[in-house]
Parts: C-alpha cells; sequence; structure tokens
C-alpha cells in the first residue's frame, strides 16, 4: 500500500549528477569533457545552428524559389514637421521642392509626413500620405493638406505597356474578337435557311 510516508520516485528516474573538472581519473576530469583548447573549449563559447567553420553554409547556397512579398513593398520618403518649419509662411510643399531642398533622396513611390515637431506657420502641404497629428497642427496652423495619389512601383512587373500590347489585352477587343466569330456563324445558319425555303418553293 502506497502512503506518504513511502512514496519513492521510479527506479532510474533519479540518477547521481556527473562532476566535472575533479581530476584525471575521474572520467570526465581536468578538461571537463570539452577536449584540449580551442573555441568550443572556452567559456560561453559555441557555434550557431547552421555554422560552417566561415564556409558558405547550405542554407545560404541552396536556391531561393516561391513569393516573396517584398517585390510589392513601397517606400516613402518620410518628412516631420521640424524638417518643413523653414520653409516661408503660404508656400506650397511638394515633394519636387522637397528635392530641390534636398531632403528627399532616393527613389521612393511618394511623400508621407509625419507629425514629429510643431509648424509655427501656414503651409500648403502635397502629400500622398500624412498622419493625423500631422494633419490636425497642419489646420491649427492654418495650412491645408492635399493628398496625391501614390506612384506604382518601378521595374518590369509595373512598367506601362506600348500602345500595340495595350490594344491586345484590352477587354474591350478581346470581347469583339470573341463576339466575330459567332456573327459568322448566325449569318451562315440564316443563308442555308433561305436556301432551304428557296428549294421548297421550287
Amino acid at each position: 500500500m502506497i502512503r506518504l510516508h513511502n512514496l519513492r520516485p521510479r527506479p532510474g528516474a533519479k540518477h547521481r549528477v556527473k562532476r566535472l573538472g575533479i581530476g584525471e581519473s575521474s572520467g570526465h576530469g581536468k578538461t571537463s569533457g570539452k577536449g584540449h583548447k580551442g573555441q568550443k573549449a572556452r567559456s560561453g563559447g559555441s557555434l550557431r545552428l547552421g555554422f560552417e567553420g566561415g564556409q558558405m553554409p547550405l542554407i545560404r547556397r541552396l536556391p531561393k524559389r516561391g513569393f516573396n512579398n517584398a517585390a510589392f513593398h513601397k517606400n516613402y520618403a518620410i518628412v516631420n514637421l521640424d524638417d518643413l518649419s523653414s520653409f516661408k509662411a503660404g508656400s506650397t510643399i511638394n515633394e519636387e521642392i522637397l528635392r530641390e531642398a534636398r531632403l528627399i533622396r532616393g527613389n521612393v513611390v511618394g511623400l508621407k509626413v509625419l507629425g514629429d515637431g510643431e509648424l509655427k506657420h501656414a503651409l500648403k502641404i502635397e502629400a500622398h500620405k500624412v498622419s493625423a497629428s500631422a494633419r490636425q497642427k497642419i489646420e491649427d496652423a492654418g495650412g491645408s493638406v492635399t493628398l496625391r495619389e501614390s506612384r506604382r512601383s518601378e521595374g518590369p512587373r509595373f512598367a506601362e505597356k506600348t500602345g500595340s500590347e495595350a490594344e491586345a489585352t484590352s477587354p474591350k477587343k478581346e470581347a469583339a474578337s470573341k463576339k466575330k466569330p459567332a456573327a459568322k456563324k448566325t449569318s451562315a445558319k440564316k443563308a442555308g435557311a433561305q436556301k432551304k425555303r428557296s428549294s421548297a418553293k421550287s
């Protein structure tokens, strides 16, 4: 009968912990099972999973396939209200003006205004995206915000089609091309019916 006073763990569930570094004759003494010197013998020294000693690891040698959402990522030029405080009151601020002022560089799909800082005078902002706090501060200063449509990302995926390609792939052209054979069939049926009528009369 098992009682609280005679509870014991199952045989083999608990065993004595092997003490390391207590002498050469202990079985795991001296170097404590880490060998002699080297990177793995140091305290805290370990290699990450997949490390191949500086050689190009297998995960980087294999070709990458499949969908990647980075191809559809849009980069916006970020501008805060602190950056716009240097412009004169009543001036119109857009992407072209900011590029001339060297506040925007690189290839972006649009301009985004954030509300970091304060705006002391009225400005006319033309941007593609504006945060709620930035809009509130601009309107409180007597300015206005005009939103533009963001441009599509550049690249062959988003390249505009030529005139011949656009005409070939336009839905109206495709619908018209599909309807033409059907018209020919109806005219052929009418001609056959007329022939039958003429033969019946004769």
